[in-house]
């Protein structure tokens, strides 16, 4: 990889998975066909606290991923990085304007929630606001979480027909790879990039997971069949 590279990949069927510092991967890597993520907001989602949207799960503490938003320059090295863009928490970051979003309604007015109601997905292209209510309460996602952000995977499922199926989806900041999933399901190809060990390995785990999934509904292959002429 060259002198000074401080970052690995591992290579899970059609998904290339970087450990490493997303500033420094996003430079050796060539454009995509869409970018989507959930980067940290910055509000102290990696301290684990909070009943159901920070859930700790962080047996060792805060790891500190989330103690402040990316800069604005590697935001944008983000942008470069493809034709289209959704990007999660656009309301938190200094973004272009847009009046395209997709909005994560998750069930609003359920009592005893502690977190937002709804979360804006910022879009790089021009098209009409659309929103989607999935209440992962309702639906059990919640359970068995293993990042305190994670997403449901038929949101990111969402996300990426939003964005036109893209041929190749980039998440540069991968956690526990719940978008990369969701490429799998719909026959997408993926990059990721997640620079804490712990969340790397449980990406991995997922993803392959998720691979052999697939493959117990993949058709058989036709058999070949020896045919015989009569001259």
């Amino acid at each position: 990889m060259g002198v000074g590279v401080t970052f690995t990949f591992q290579q899970i069927g059609p998904a290339t998975l970087y450990l490493g510092d997303c500033a420094e991967v996003l430079r050796a890597l060539p454009r995509v066909d869409a970018v989507v993520c959930d980067p940290p907001y910055g509000i102290g989602a990696s301290a684990g606290v909070g009943k159901y949207g920070r859930l700790k799960v962080e047996a060792e503490g805060d790891l500190g991923w989330d103690t402040a938003a990316p800069s604005v320059d590697l935001m944008s090295a983000v942008l470069a990085a493809a034709d289209r863009a959704v990007i999660f928490g656009g309301n938190y970051f200094d973004l272009p304007p847009s009046r395209n979003f997709l909005i994560w309604d998750k069930g609003a007015g359920f009592k005893g929630r502690d977190f937002a109601e709804c979360e804006f997905a910022w879009c790089s292209w021009d098209a009409n606001a659309r929103v989607l209510t999935y209440d992962p309460l309702a639906r059990g996602d919640y359970k068995g979480k293993q990042h305190p952000t994670q997403k449901p995977v038929t949101v990111m499922e969402w996300c990426i027909r939003h964005a036109g199926m893209p041929e190749t989806i980039l998440d540069p900041f991968m956690g526990s790879g719940t978008t990369r999933v969701a490429a799998v399901r719909l026959g997408r190809k993926f990059i990721g990039i997640e620079r804490e060990p712990k969340y790397f390995e449980i990406a991995c785990r997922r993803i392959e997971d998720a691979q052999r999934q697939e493959s117990l509904f993949e058709p058989e292959a036709p058999k070949a069949e020896q045919m015989g002429f009569a001259l």
